[in-house]
C-alpha cells in the first residue's frame, strides 16, 4: 500500500467522549512520496468554542457559524481514507475524535492501518529536543506558516513523514532488521514500511562511518588526531584581545556591551591559580560567568599542559558549556585546546549489554520496545554514547540501566567489546583534554577513588557551587531502596530463569549438582521474600508514627527520621531482627556464588563468567554494608538517617537514606588540602554580602581563600518592582485555606495585567497541587494555559517550552524550578514567590544539622536555616531578570520578608529594588501603572 492520508483536527477540547467536537479538518494525500491532494473545511460544533481554543487556533464562533456539521461531510471524509494508511501527529487523538464523530453520525468507524509521526519521530529522530510538531518542524527546518490550523498542520505532518522515510532509507540494514523485531509492540503499523527499507538497504552503498558487530550497527568511535597547542601571549594581552574595544568578543557578538565584572572575574581566577589559592566568587546574573571562568582556565591549562576540571550541578549547564560557550571561545582565541565531557558510567551505553539483551526474548512492553527502537537508531548517530542526548520514555530508563556501562562486570582490555566501549573512549578523551567538564556527583565520587574515574588534576572550577555541600553529603551518605535490591536479586535469578546465574551455568557441560542448584534457588527465593517483608514492615512503621514525627519531601513523600536510641524498643527490635535475617540470607548468597565458582573450576572457567559472579558478590556485599550502617550501627551524632515512603504507593516502596551532619572537615582533609586551587562560583553564595556561611559549611580557611562579589550589570532598580501584600491571611494561625485562596486570587489578578507570562514558585508540592486545583476552578473559560510541575506531564525543560509556546500561560513550580529555569524577554513578566523558601523545621536533614549546631553552642536558625533560605530566595528572584531589556514584577505573598526581624536578610541580599508593602488592591493598581 503506497497511499498515505495525513489528517489533523482542531477541536473544542481534548475529550471526544465528553462532548468536545471537531471545528476544523485538514487532510493531505501522499502518493509516490509526493503530496497529490488536500482537503480542508471548518465544522460547526453545535456548541460554543472556548476562548482558550479561539486564542490558540484563531477560530471563533463567528467563523463556524455557516460551516457544515460533521454529519454532512462524514461520507466525503471517509472516502478519502479508502485503501490508505492513516497518518497523524498523535494518532489516538485525531482517530479518536474522527471515529467518535463517525459513530455519532451512524457511519462505520475507520480501521485503517495507522502511522503515528510522534512515535516514528521519537524512533527515527531520537536526539530531537522535543516531539511536538512545532519543535520538530524547527529542528528539521520544515516551514510551518500557520501552527494550530488543521490544513497547515496536516501539510507539515506530511512533510515530516517524508523526512521520516528519508531517514529510514539512510539506516543500516542491521538497524532496520532489529527495528522489525520490536515493531509488533509499537502503536504504528510500521512492519511493511520497515521491511521495504530493510530490503532496499541490503544493497546500499557502504557507509564508512557505521560499524557493524554481532548484528549491531553503531557509529564509528573516532578519537582523531590531536593538534599541538601553544600560546605566545601574556595573560594581560590575551584578555585585552578578547574583552577590550575591537577585541574578538566584540567582533563575534552582535550588540556587544563590555561587562567590567566579566574581565575582573577572569583576572581573579588566574591570580588564584598562580598563587595556588582557593576562591569563592559570587557572580550575579548577567556577569557572563561561564565565559569568565573558561577563558582563564583554558589559558592556564594550555600554558602549563595540565588539565583543569570544571564541575557543574546540572546537565543543562554542561550542554551550554559544550554547545555554546566552548564553540564561541574557539572563535575568540588564536590557539587550539582540547575539551572533554566525562560523566559516571551509568550515563553511557554498553554495546555488549545491549547486544545480550537483544538476543534474549523481548518482553511485551511498549515502553521497552520504544526505548530499544530509539537506542538502535541513536547508536548510528552518537559519538559519545551518553544517554542524556535523547529523551527516553519514563520507564525506558529502567531498561537503560540494564544496558549501561555501570552494569559491565569488569574491565577486560582483551575483550572485543573493550575498544567498542563509549565509556572507555570518554575516559581516554578526558585524559588527553586540557578542560574536563564533569558534574558534582562524579567529582565527589572521585574523592573516594582518586584517578580511577577522573584523570589526575590539581585545579578545579566548581560552578553552581551553592549545591556542592548537599552533593558531598549525599555521596558521603548512602541510599538504599526496595526497587534496587529487588532488581539485583532478580538479575541474579534462579537456576531456571533467564538471568545471570542461568546464563553462567549454560556455558558448562557438567555444571552444578542438583543439590547446589536447589540450595541456590531456595536462597534466592528466601532473600526475595525477606527483602519484601522487611520493606513492607518499614513502610508500615513510617505510617504508624505520630503526625509530629513525620515531614513531607518537596515531591510529596512522607519522611521519617529515625534514631535507634529514641525508637520504640519492641518495634525496633523486630526491625533489627528482620535486617539481621536478611543479611544472613545475603551472606549465604555470597557463599553460594563462591561455591559455584569452585564447582565450575573443573572446566575451563571463562574470565567473563568469573567477572559476573564477582560483580554479583560485590553488589550483595554492598547491600549488607548499607543495611548494617542504617540499622545495626548507632552513630546518630555524625549521621542523619531517615526513611521516605509514597503514602499511596506500593506497600514496600521505601527509600532509606543517611547523610553526615557536617562535611566541613571531610572536604578540607580530602579535597581542599590536596588540590592546588579550587574556584567555587555561583550567582548565589552570600547572605547580606558575607561569604561566612558558605565557608564554614565547606570547611574553607579564610586566610587561604580569595572572596569576591561581582555585581550584576543590570539596572534592577529600573527593571523590577518588588511587591508584598500586607493583608494576606496568616498561615501561622491556621489560615492555610484562606492563604491559598488569597494567593490564587492575586495570581489571576496579576495574570490579567501581564497576560499570563507568569512563573509561580512554591516551597510545598501540596500547596502547589491545591493551588492548581483552585486556579482551575476560579479561572473563567480556561483563559490561561495552566502548566504545573508534577501535574502536567513532561520534564522541567519540556514544561518550560510548553509555557513559552502559549501566549497566555501560568507556570507553577517547586523544588528545581527555583533555579536553572531561564525564560528571557517578554515570555516572563511576573514572578510570584508564594512563601519564603525555608525548609520545614521537621525535615530530617535540617533537624539533624540543627541539633549538631546546637551542641556546638551555635544558633541553628541563623547559622543554617536562614542562610539556606536566603540563597534559595536569591535563586528564585533571579528567574525574572535574564537580560538588560527584561522588565517585570516580583510579587511575594509572604509578608515575613517585611514584618519579621530576619526579613532584612532577604531584602539586603538581592540587588536594590523598589519595595512596595501595601494592600493587595493597591498593589494591583500600581502593577497596572507599571505595565
Amino acid at each position: 500500500m503506497q497511499r498515505f492520508v495525513v489528517i489533523d483536527l482542531e477541536t473544542t477540547g481534548n475529550a471526544p467522549a465528553k462532548t468536545d467536537k471537531i471545528i476544523e479538518v485538514g487532510i493531505v494525500v501522499i502518493e509516490q512520496d509526493t503530496i497529490v491532494d488536500s482537503y480542508s473545511t471548518l465544522l460547526h460544533p453545535n456548541k460554543e468554542i472556548p476562548p482558550f481554543i479561539t486564542n490558540l487556533t484563531g477560530i471563533s464562533d463567528d467563523d463556524v457559524m455557516d460551516a457544515p456539521s460533521f454529519e454532512e461531510i462524514a461520507d466525503e471524509i471517509s472516502a478519502l481514507f479508502a485503501d490508505s494508511y492513516l497518518i497523524a501527529h498523535n494518532v489516538p487523538f485525531d482517530l479518536g475524535f474522527l471515529n467518535e464523530e463517525l459513530a455519532n453520525s451512524n457511519r462505520i468507524k475507520l480501521t485503517n492501518p495507522v502511522l503515528d509521526t510522534v512515535e516514528l519521530a521519537r524512533i527515527l529522530f531520537p536526539s530531537a529536543p522535543s516531539f511536538k510538531l512545532n519543535q520538530l518542524t524547527e529542528y528539521l527546518q520544515i516551514q510551518h506558516d500557520q501552527p494550530h490550523r488543521a490544513l497547515s498542520d496536516a501539510f507539515v505532518t506530511a512533510k515530516l513523514f517524508l523526512k521520516l522515510k528519508e531517514k529510514l532509507a539512510s539506516l543500516p540494514y542491521e538497524t532496520i532488521d532489529q527495528l522489525l523485531q520490536v515493531e509488533k509492540w509499537l502503536q504504528s503499523d510500521a512492519y511493511e514500511l520497515f521491511a521495504y527499507y530493510r530490503e532496499q538497504n541490503l544493497f546500499a552503498e557502504e557507509n564508512h562511518e557505521i560499524v557493524t558487530y554481532q548484528g549491531l550497527a553503531y557509529r564509528r568511535i573516532n578519537m582523531g588526531e590531536l593538534d599541538s597547542c601553544t600560546i605566545n601571549l601574556s595573560f594581560g594581552d590575551y584578555l585585552d584581545s578578547i574583552y577590550e574595544a575591537n577585541g574578538s568578543l566584540e567582533k563575534a557578538m552582535q550588540k556587544y556591551e563590555k561587562r567590567a565584572g566579566q574581565r575582573e572575574m577572569s583576572e581573579i581566577i588566574f591570580d588564584a591559580f598562580q598563587m595556588k589559592q582557593h576562591a569563592l566568587i559570587e557572580a550575579e546574573t548577567g556577569t557572563g560567568k561561564s565565559l569568565a571562568y573558561l577563558i582563564p582556565a583554558i589559558y592556564d591549562a594550555v600554558c602549563k599542559d595540565k588539565r583543569v576540571v570544571i564541575s557543574t550541578y546540572t546537565t543543562q549547564l554542561q550542554s551550554q558549556l559544550l554547545e555554546a560557550e566552548i564553540p564561541l571561545i574557539r572563535q575568540l582565541i588564536p590557539f587550539s585546546f582540547h575539551v572533554a565531557l566525562l560523566k559516571g558510567k551509568a550515563h553511557y551505553i554498553s554495546l555488549e549489554k545491549l547486544q545480550q539483551e537483544l538476543l534474549e526474548p523481548q518482553q511485551s512492553n511498549y515502553d521497552i520496545a520504544l526505548t530499544i527502537a530509539m537506542i538502535l537508531v541513536w547508536l548510528t548517530e552518537t559519538e559519545t554514547g551518553d544517554i542524556d542526548e535523547i529523551q527516553l520514555p519514563s520507564s525506558g530508563y529502567w531498561f537503560f540501566r540494564r544496558i549501561s556501562a555501570d552494569m559491565e562486570e569488569g574491565v577486560d582490555p582483551s575483550s572485543p567489546w573493550f575498544f567498542r566501549s563509549h565509556y572507555q573512549h570518554a575516559k581516554r578523551r578526558a585524559q588527553q583534554a586540557h578542560i574536563v567538564i564533569t558534574n558534582h556527583a562524579l567529582l565527589c565520587t572521585d574523592m573516594f577513588h582518586p584517578s580511577v574515574l577522573l584523570p589526575a588534576y590539581d585545579r578545579a572550577i566548581i560552578d553552581e557551587a551553592h549545591h556542592f555541600e548537599a552533593t558531598v553529603s549525599k555521596h558521603y551518605g548512602l541510599k538504599l531502596d526496595y526497587m534496587h535490591m529487588h532488581f539485583t536479586l532478580n538479575q541474579l535469578g534462579r537456576t531456571d530463569e533467564q538471568k545471570l546465574i542461568h546464563t553462567v551455568l549454560s556455558h558448562y557441560t557438567s555444571g552444578l549438582s542438583q543439590k547446589t542448584k536447589t540450595t541456590w534457588d531456595t536462597l534466592i527465593d528466601d532473600a526475595r521474600y525477606e527483602t519484601d517483608d522487611l520493606f513492607r514492615y518499614l513502610f508500615q512503621y513510617v505510617v504508624d508514627q505520630r503526625k509530629r514525627d513525620k515531614s513531607y519531601s518537596d515531591i510529596g513523600r512522607t519522611q521519617y527520621r529515625f534514631e535507634q536510641t529514641k525508637e520504640d524498643p519492641k518495634k525496633w527490635a523486630v526491625i533489627k531482627e528482620m535486617v539481621t535475617r536478611l543479611i544472613f540470607y545475603l551472606r549465604d548468597l555470597i557463599h553460594g556464588l563462591t561455591m559455584m565458582e569452585a564447582d565450575l573450576q573443573q572446566e575451563q572457567f571463562l574470565h567473563e563468567d568469573k567477572e559476573k559472579l564477582l560483580a554479583g558478590t560485590e553488589r550483595l556485599q554492598t547491600f549488607i554494608d548499607q543495611l548494617e550502617q542504617l540499622f545495626l550501627v548507632d552513630n546518630s551524632m555524625q549521621e542523619v538517617k531517615w526513611m521516605e515512603i509514597e503514602t499511596y504507593g506500593a506497600k514496600n516502596a521505601v527509600y532509606l537514606y543517611s547523610e553526615p551532619t557536617d562535611v566541613a572537615d571531610l572536604l578540607m582533609d580530602g579535597f581542599f588540602s590536596v588540590k592546588e586551587s579550587v574556584i567555587l562560583t555561583s550567582a548565589t553564595l552570600t547572605m547580606e554580602h558575607s561569604f561566612r556561611f558558605i565557608m564554614d559549611r565547606l570547611g574553607l580557611q579564610h586566610e587561604q581563600t580569595i572572596t569576591k562579589q561581582i555585581a550584576s550589570p543590570f539596572s534592577y532598580a529600573d527593571q523590577v518592582q518588588l511587591m508584598v501584600p500586607n493583608d494576606f491571611p496568616n498561615i501561622k494561625f491556621g489560615q492555610t485555606d484562606d492563604f491559598i485562596y488569597a494567593t490564587c486570587d492575586a495570581i489571576l489578578s496579576l495574570a490579567a495585567i501581564t497576560n499570563g507570562r507568569m512563573l509561580v514558585l512554591f516551597t510545598s508540592y501540596d500547596m502547589l497541587r491545591r493551588s492548581h486545583s483552585l486556579l482551575k476552578e476560579l479561572m473563567e473559560n480556561d483563559t490561561y494555559a495552566l502548566i504545573a510541575q508534577g501535574i502536567s506531564s513532561g520534564s522541567r525543560e519540556r514544561l518550560k517550552k510548553n509555557f513559552q509556546t502559549f501566549e497566555q500561560a501560568i507556570l507553577l513550580g517547586t523544588s528545581s524550578f527555583w533555579e536553572g529555569v531561564d525564560i528571557p524577554g517578554e515570555d516572563l513578566s511576573c514572578l510570584v514567590i508564594v512563601r519564603l523558601p525555608f525548609q520545614p523545621p521537621d525535615h530530617p536533614v535540617l533537624e539533624a544539622k540543627s541539633n549538631f549546631l546546637k551542641e556546638q553552642g551555635k544558633n541553628p536558625f541563623m547559622e543554617y536555616s536562614l542562610p539556606n533560605a536566603v540563597i534559595r530566595f536569591k535563586q528564585g528572584f533571579g528567574r525574572l531578570i535574564r537580560s538588560s531589556s527584561d522588565r517585570g514584577i516580583v510579587f511575594i505573598c509572604d509578608s515575613r520578608i517585611v514584618t519579621a526581624r530576619y526579613g532584612k536578610y532577604f531584602v539586603r541580599s538581592i540587588p536594590e529594588v523598589p519595595l512596595l508593602f501595601d494592600t493587595t488592591h493597591n498593589l494591583m493598581e500600581k502593577a497596572e501603572k507599571w505595565f
